[in-house]
């Protein structure tokens, strides 16, 4: 037994690397997929085992995840809104250090998930019959807020709202699959391709550097962190990447490297709790959650303990994967010519939309890329391009 967990765990770690480097394989494709052959895996194993190696996965998967999304623009949910100032760190020759900086922050992020389980446990429940009918305020105070910090409101409520529309066309489109593909990708990832391409862009010599944080703004990240992830990770509808969104201005000011830590910490948070959740109020709030209620018949604790040591496990060995490949990474980036790479980037990413989402999601892809452009040039912050998500909840919340 004791041989099949530490098997599970390593090809859940290996699954979850590729997953992570390789946007267009999603963890839920590959959960679906051992959901599927379970009846033929459970001839020779426990279900248990498959929840390892699910567990392993999705965890390694978020540390991973910044790579492409840093170095390359081809971020997904979790990850879109590293791309400004990762790849403004990239400019700097400080790429690996923004790796370092989420990789800090997710492991960390892990180590608090645990440590408030227990907490997470006994005022789920409560907290959840509670806040349940009010999500659709909560987060159009939220939106309000973010709007008027800015200095062309009007401009931001626009994004917005165009983001939005966007948002609930894509989502709604239903000839398209994987709809987030193509629109997080246009939104985040090619149109700051696009802008690099124009502006002739050269990636300087990267130095392999440590960040020195400020203690304050750490705990505050992390205060920050635990309020935002803990609320998105039971919530129908939220993730990571709104928990960023409320968790960036709960913090208070931060810079770009705090910024970087608090989207790693979110991202390990969110994505352990919905496992906590499963358990506590049996309600799974993403799509590996989803698959690991259907293998498990029941969720018992000695269950969650495992969970729990899994996530542990495999996050201790993702932080020494992520910055070895990371260091790869700029081996590569270094070599290249940066606009021939962005053009290689671009094309890819456009085939790989097409591909797994279908020709209808070309016209997606390039409003996307367009709208990401022109709030560049305004000067509107990239994080009001999430009401392509967050418009469309509190849509459903109200009607």
């Amino acid at each position: 037994m004791i041989l099949e967990i530490f098997l599970a765990l390593l090809l859940g770690v290996s699954a979850g690397t590729i997953t992570g480097l390789f946007p267009g394989i999603h963890i839920n494709l590959v959960a679906l997929m051992l959901f599927v052959s379970s009846p033929f895996l459970l001839q020779f194993t426990t279900p248990i085992i498959l929840v390892i190696f699910i567990i392993a996965m999705a965890i390694t998967h978020i540390f991973l995840d910044f790579l492409p999304s840093i170095f390359l623009g081809a971020p997904e949910e979790s990850t879109a809104l590293s791309v400004l100032p990762g790849h403004s760190m990239l400019l700097e020759g400080k790429g690996y250090e923004a790796i370092r900086l989420t990789t800090f922050g997710s492991y960390y992020g892990l180590l608090i998930m645990v440590a408030i389980t227990p907490l997470f446990l006994i005022f789920l429940q409560p907290l959840y019959s509670f806040i349940q009918n009010y999500i659709a305020y909560i987060l159009i105070a939220a939106s309000i807020f973010l709007i008027l910090k800015e200095k062309q409101k009007f401009l931001a409520f626009f994004v917005f709202a165009l983001s939005g529309v966007l948002g609930i066309i894509t989502l709604n489109f239903y000839t398209i699959k994987e709809p987030l593909f193509p629109l997080l990708t246009g939104l985040f990832g090619t149109s700051m391709l696009l802008i690099s391409i124009s502006q002739r862009t050269k990636i300087p010599k990267q130095i392999i550097s440590k960040s020195k944080l400020d203690k304050k703004e750490t705990l505050r990240v992390f205060f920050a962190s635990i309020i935002s992830g803990s609320i998105c990770s039971f919530m129908p509808g939220l993730g990571a990447s709104q928990a960023a969104v409320l968790g960036s201005e709960m913090s208070g000011k931060i810079d770009k490297k705090g910024f970087l830590v608090l989207l790693g910490a979110i991202g390990t948070i969110v994505t352990g709790l919905n496992f906590i959740a499963l358990y506590a109020i049996q309600k799974p709030r993403s799509g590996t959650a989803i698959i690991v209620g259907k293998i498990l018949a029941e969720l018992s604790i000695q269950t969650l303990i495992a969970i729990l040591a899994t996530a542990l496990v495999a996050g201790s060995i993702a932080v020494f994967v992520t910055l070895f490949c990371a260091k790869h990474f700029l081996k590569i980036i270094e070599k290249v010519n940066y606009q021939k790479l962005c053009i290689a980037v671009l094309l890819i990413l456009s085939t790989m939309s097409i591909l797994i989402s279908g020709f209808w999601s070309l016209p997606i892809l390039i409003t996307a890329t367009a709208l990401g452009i022109i709030t560049n040039i305004w000067g509107i912050r990239k994080m009001h391009l999430m009401g392509c998500l967050i418009l469309p909840v509190i849509l459903y919340f109200l009607f």
